[in-house]
């Protein structure tokens, strides 16, 4: 089963999928790419997940189908959008699952209310300030012909997954340029803020990803109850892959 509804939380309708049997236990909130739905992140994994646990899949403002608006876009406001949503739905404690973006979301999520995180899976994501502390300098430099980069065809993947949901189809290319700077250069999290994250923790990099290796290494040094997983040929937009993800989400969210 799968129902799409809109809720109208801090001055935007944010759109939300619910998925699966509404199991004991707490939901599995599903947080996309930037740039990317909801659909595009995660559509290879959804049967398996939804066949155990009820799954709440999120389009943050401004992608897919929630609609951009005047407010700007910061990474605390997302995360502010998303317990908004919990709110609404009855829901105290969530298992997170996100990807880039939904993993920074995520983070925020669970530093600003981690009474509210039951487990996390924080894949292709990072937790410094800037990117050049957590990404190659290829991929800060924008150099179109690194092997990490996205290829076009996976650039039109996603402008067409927009365009055949978004209120504004139009809009695909001014919101990835407001979205971009606030995305690599956002505050980040301090040693302190990561060190009271005593919940269960998946880390998921790709070894041909945006995210340095090192990066990966220091996150799950900083956090007290982590797990690293470096997916072999994989680059930043492939890290949600069914063969190798799947598996170890499962088991990690079953524990």
């Amino acid at each position: 089963m799968t129902q799409g509804a809109y809720a109208s939380v801090n001055g935007i309708d944010l759109y939300y999928e619910v998925l699966g049997a509404d199991r004991p236990g707490p939901p599995l909130v599903m947080l996309h790419g930037g740039g990317y739905t909801f659909r595009l992140s995660f559509d290879s994994l959804l049967p398996a997940l939804a066949a155990e646990r009820k799954v709440i899949g999120v389009e943050l403002q401004g992608h897919g189908h929630t609609a951009d608006s005047d407010r700007p876009f910061s990474i605390r406001q997302c995360a502010e959008d998303v317990l908004a949503l919990l709110d609404q739905l009855g829901v105290g404690r969530a298992d997170l699952f996100g990807y880039s973006l939904g993993g920074l979301v995520s983070t925020e999520v669970a530093v600003s209310a981690p009474d509210r995180v039951g487990r996390a899976v924080l894949a292709a994501s990072h937790f410094r300030a800037t990117r050049s502390e957590a990404y190659y300098p290829e991929i800060t430099a924008l150099d179109l012909a690194s092997p990490r980069m996205p290829t076009e065809e996976e650039a039109a993947a996603m402008q067409r997954a927009y365009d055949e949901v978004a209120p504004d189809p139009e809009g695909f290319f001014p919101f990835v340029r407001k979205i971009e700077p606030v995305v690599h250069d956002f505050g980040g999290w301090t040693d302190e803020q990561l060190a009271r994250l005593t919940m269960p923790v998946l880390i998921i990099i790709g070894d041909t990803d945006f995210v340095r290796l090192e990066h990966g290494v220091e996150m799950k040094q900083l956090l007290p109850n982590a797990q690293l997983a470096i997916l072999p040929g994989t680059k930043h937009l492939q890290v949600i892959r069914p063969d190798l993800v799947l598996p170890m989400v499962t088991a990690f969210l079953r524990q």
